[in-house]
């Protein structure tokens, strides 16, 4: 039994068959992805990589299993048909599944491109980091590894993906697995970044109560009567640190995940990454993706920044010189009653004023799962969370509508939009430009 000193979760132990996993290519490539792309330009501290966030995964997953599988927090019988070790459970056993999990939470994230999601959109048409991560845990590198360990690798695909994600068909139990590592609500994967990113980024908005929450996590029926599909919840005691959790995710983006100047990284990043790769996009064969980590890309733009003759100079000179656009907009809840989409109109203003290359706009809404979960009361009832709950239905669904201009022309475009502001969002921009009685100034 090997371990690892972590500091979020103490201590990640590992058997020795799972320890050639970690000293794969494909695993050891992960320390040098960082989670949080070009956060760190923003929060110094948040340097960490996907390498530590994976053991991370695989370590919170293992307490799930074991919790959620103890015969003593089984509370519904239809649930024992499936689990293994229960009546009835899965054929393959208890081991088995407990060994695909821990796997398939090591391998979820090895198809993560360089700088994470932030180069997510540069693959071609059909590929995204979860059907890289597919490639890989199927390839030629693990397939030695799985036939050591005994195990299926379509098994731990499915597992590491989940349902959302993969093409294979799923059964009730291995939709239950997958959901333990990248469920929308009590996923591993979700509660390891909250409280990995928080730290590191040195802010407490990610932080909650997650040894409760594990502690009181249960299999259960989505419906106690129209239906026995099972889904993960909890016990009526982990129904706060539940609400903590979700929070916490909505805290995060409006926090950290979304800081203004965070973004504007992650739009440069994109911007540079098109001119500087080769037809501008990253390969997807499995051995360049291998090969290609944020070391190489930022070798890359430090010699663009350097050298105006280099593809994307201008671009990564935004970057390495701290010369990336000011944000001049954002969006208002009253704006947004007066006009659809006033951002867009902020910003098609910008462009007829000062041109395209100038001006840029970064417009997200939020998606997740609902927050929608069976809960076991003390009376042995299975009850709705949003039933028992008086603030899921309030966590608010998180979007951005924000615009930024160069630092050429930021204080001129300042002046242009807040004399101009109500016209832009009301529309007759359109009108007055045409006619001449825009203001200039």
């Amino acid at each position: 039994m090997g371990e690892i000193r972590d500091p979020i979760h103490v201590f990640v132990r590992f058997e020795p068959s799972e320890e050639k996993i970690i000293g794969s290519r494909a695993f050891q490539r992960l320390r040098y992805i960082h989670q949080l792309a070009l956060t760190y330009l923003v929060y110094p501290s948040a340097t960490h990589r996907r390498f530590e966030h994976c053991l991370g995964v695989m370590e919170v997953a293992s307490r799930i299993y074991d919790v959620v599988t103890n015969p003593e927090n089984i509370h519904h019988e239809s649930i024992r048909e499936f689990i293994p070790g229960a009546k009835g459970g899965d054929k393959l056993g208890h081991a088995y599944w407990r060994q695909v999990l821990r796997c398939a939470a090591l391998c979820h994230d090895l198809g993560h491109l360089p700088f994470s999601h932030a180069a997510e959109d540069l693959l071609p048409e059909g590929w995204k980091h979860e059907r890289l991560s597919q490639e890989i845990i199927m390839g030629k590198e693990f397939e030695p590894l799985w036939k050591e360990l005994k195990v299926q690798p379509e098994d731990v695909v499915k597992l590491a993906l989940g349902k959302k994600k993969c093409n294979l068909e799923f059964s009730d139990w291995e939709t239950i697995l997958s959901e333990i590592i990248v469920g929308d609500v009590f996923g591993a994967d979700r509660m390891d970044y909250l409280l990995r990113d928080s730290y590191h980024a040195g802010v407490s908005y990610g932080r909650f109560d997650h040894y409760r929450l594990i502690d009181t996590l249960r299999i259960l029926p989505v419906s106690q009567k129209d239906s026995q599909e099972p889904g993960l919840g909890v016990e009526r005691g982990g129904l706060e640190s539940a609400e903590a959790l979700l929070w916490a995710r909505y805290f995060m983006y409006t926090q950290l995940y979304f800081h203004p100047t965070r973004r504007i990284y992650d739009i440069h990043l994109m911007e540079f990454l098109k001119e500087w790769l080769p037809g501008g996009q990253f390969p997807t064969e499995v051995d360049k993706h291998i090969d290609c980590s944020d070391n190489e890309v930022t070798a890359g733009m430090r010699k663009a920044a350097a050298d105006s003759s280099e593809p994307g100079h201008a671009l990564a000179k935004r970057i390495i010189s701290r010369e990336h656009f000011r944000q001049i907009y954002e969006r208002s809840s009253s704006e947004e009653l007066r006009a659809l989409e006033p951002g867009k109109r902020v910003y098609d203003g910008l462009v007829s004023q000062f041109g395209k290359d100038e001006v840029r706009r970064d417009d997200y809404t939020q998606t997740g799962g609902s927050y929608d979960f069976p809960v076991y009361t003390k009376a042995g009832d299975i009850v709705s969370s949003l039933a028992l709950s008086p603030t899921l239905s309030k966590v608010p669904t998180f979007s951005v509508d924000r615009v930024y201009v160069s630092v050429a022309i930021r204080d001129e475009a300042e002046r242009w939009v807040e004399k101009n502001r109500d016209q832009i969002i009301t529309g007759a921009i359109g009108e007055e430009h045409s006619s001449g009685k825009l203001s200039e100034s």
